[in-house]
């Protein structure tokens, strides 16, 4: 089935149809399988939530092209959360009340933390891209990550700006927003514990257009290296005003500093950055390769991880729920708490994955230099606790 667009104010009949059979064992087998989207179309978050976007898609149509979930195709509806809370908050209790059976996204922390409530109450398993250590640490059995945490990202940062940069002083980077201080608050002690001063501790907002006094700051700091937190198209803004203002010191960063868009949008100015990646299409697996084959073809331009995620996102339903063996969210939640799921079992999970307790997961990552252009994996960083 196609999925579906739509702007959250006008979203109406069109997706409505009888859904009293999502509960345990009351299904008729040639209904579709409602899954909902709420995801960032549109504001801040909108390259982000396109990549995600059109991943999920590309994943429903694999799905449904091979008879679907136990032999019930999948709908999929896109809401846009217009990368606000109250939009976000909206949608995600349209969601719930259209009786869907997973919420998928959003991606930005905010929106998740102010909307997955909602989806707790109902017992909806909600499955976001969102990286903030905070939200899955308020005991929600229906809130599952896409993402590493930033906690547990930022030590392997820090350990490398330690051993490998052999920083003693770094200027800190970061947006003013959930994300971003989630961000900050994780890395700063993760550096003072490794001896590393924090020579500037200088917040951005979102959407901002102009960085030059920061990258002003920043030089004016003369730190060892720079740590950069930003969303993707502040960091490629960032990324351009420190080439403007002549700073060398290596500039380091997570996923939203490295990702395809920002590459893109810096141009130049990327080259030479580096940092730690969950999930990029030149990870060396073919899993990757062939689904950033797939996403290139029909799309035209080359995913980011949010893209990966997306396309993930809707695997992961497929899998949980056929190892449930019937549509039962509260079965789902359970089974997806501990689970583990092998791209050998699973190939539209791209990389083996594990589920912890709280909801966050397990797998191995990256560090990468951005070179002519190109992200390159530099090192493979194990599972935690695999």
């Amino acid at each position: 089935m196609t999925s579906k667009v739509l702007p959250f104010k006008t979203v109406a009949a069109a997706v409505a149809f009888a859904a009293a059979g999502l509960s345990a064992g009351a299904t008729l087998a040639a209904d579709p399988v409602k899954l909902i989207d709420v995801i960032e179309l549109s504001g801040p978050g909108a390259p982000a939530g396109t990549n995600w976007k059109n991943g999920a898609d590309l994943a429903v149509a694999e799905i449904n092209a091979k008879g679907g979930i136990l032999g019930r195709p999948i709908q999929l509806t896109h809401y846009d959360s217009q990368t606000n809370p109250g939009a976000t908050r909206a949608a995600v209790q349209r969601a719930v009340d259209e009786d869907a059976y997973v919420v998928l996204g959003p991606i930005f922390s905010g929106p998740i933390s102010a909307s997955m409530q909602i989806t707790q109450r109902a017992g909806v398993p909600q499955i976001v891209g969102g990286e903030a250590a905070a939200f899955t640490k308020q005991g929600n059995p229906y809130i599952f990550r896409t993402s590493l945490n930033q906690a547990d990202a930022m030590p392997k940062l820090a350990n490398y700006l330690r051993d490998e940069v052999k920083a003693k002083s770094v200027a800190v980077v970061w947006i003013n927003n959930d994300f971003g201080k989630g961000g900050r608050d994780a890395m700063i002690p993760e550096l003072q514990k490794r001896g590393i001063q924090v020579a500037a501790d200088i917040a951005t907002e979102s959407g901002q257009a102009d960085f030059a006094a920061d990258a002003i700051k920043v030089k004016n700091a003369n730190a060892d290296a720079v740590f950069v937190y930003l969303n993707e198209e502040e960091s490629a803004r960032f990324l351009r005003a420190a080439r403007q203002q002549g700073i060398t010191k290596p500039i380091i960063g997570e996923t939203t500093l490295l990702g395809a868009k920002v590459i893109e949008l810096a141009g130049e100015a990327a080259n030479g950055v580096k940092g730690h990646v969950g999930l990029l299409v030149d990870a060396p697996k073919p899993t990757f390769a062939e689904f950033g084959k797939k996403y290139q073809e029909k799309y035209g331009f080359t995913s980011d991880h949010n893209g990966i995620k997306g396309y993930t996102a809707v695997y992961v339903v497929k899998a949980i729920t056929e190892r449930v063996g019937k549509f039962d969210r509260e079965a789902f939640a359970k089974t997806l708490h501990g689970a583990r799921i092998d791209a050998a079992q699973e190939p539209g999970v791209l990389i083996d994955t594990k589920w912890l307790p709280n909801g966050d997961i397990d797998r191995e990552s990256f560090l990468i230099e951005v070179i002519d252009g190109k992200p390159v994996v530099k090192a493979t960083l194990p599972m935690i606790n695999p």
